[in-house]
């Protein structure tokens, strides 16, 4: 059994790891989504194809996407230590998390931008709608359903970023890798595994009932 110290340990650590998690998901987003809705914009047969833009954009998701976490934690330290005063911490591992996430989630959105229907985008086209009309009425509001699915998939993506974050101390739900691995203490690390799953199925049952309820499809 989990003594009372413990408990209270997983607990603070469990919402450090949320709080972590929907911080960073959302910063990930303020620069992913832009550069998600440019690669769309600007690629070739695009709504407004820029070549150069798009591949500069499209060889920095690449080259980011590529680092494995832990690395570019490493990487992210200076620039976390400039940005909060320390290399360590939940908000200092928010930075990496972030930076982490950011061309994941512009590789998501450029996917569910990419799914909607090309009929719809040409009749708005012909409407003499203007590109930014398209992409924020047609394309966001078309494809919002698969954006939301993209959206959980980043949050759970994240949420196991954070238990990773222990390498580096990075707080919250590490205490998987400080307790349950360093000092091979199986309660904690069974005991994050389930608050793991338990985060993860939370944010999976909220995704799926948002992104049904968006549905068109499924309400006419």
């Amino acid at each position: 059994m989990l003594s009372s110290k413990e408990i209270s340990m997983l607990i603070e650590a469990t919402g450090t790891s949320v709080y972590m998690t929907l911080a960073s998901t959302l910063m990930a987003y303020v620069i992913g989504l832009p550069i998600g809705i440019l690669l769309v914009v600007c690629a070739p047969g695009g709504l407004k194809p820029k070549a150069v833009l798009y591949k500069i954009l499209d060889f920095i998701v690449n080259i980011t996407r590529s680092i494995p976490f832990l690395i570019l934690m490493l990487l992210a330290t200076p620039l976390a230590r400039l940005v909060t005063g320390k290399s360590y911490g939940a908000n200092a591992t928010i930075i990496s998390l972030t930076l982490a996430a950011a061309p994941f989630i512009a590789r998501l959105v450029e996917s569910s931008l990419l799914e909607v229907d090309k009929g719809v985008i040409e009749a708005a086209q012909s409407m003499g709608a203007s590109i930014w009309q398209i992409v924020f009425k047609v394309l966001i509001g078309e494809a919002r359903v698969s954006l939301i699915v993209g959206s959980t998939i980043a949050l759970g993506t994240v949420l196991g970023y954070t238990a990773m974050s222990g390498a580096i101390g990075g707080g919250g739900l590490d205490v998987a890798i400080r307790y349950g691995y360093s000092r091979w203490d199986t309660k904690i690390l069974l005991a994050t595994v389930v608050l793991l799953v338990i985060l993860m199925q939370i944010i999976q049952i909220v995704g799926s009932r948002l992104s049904k309820k968006l549905d068109r499809r499924l309400t006419h």
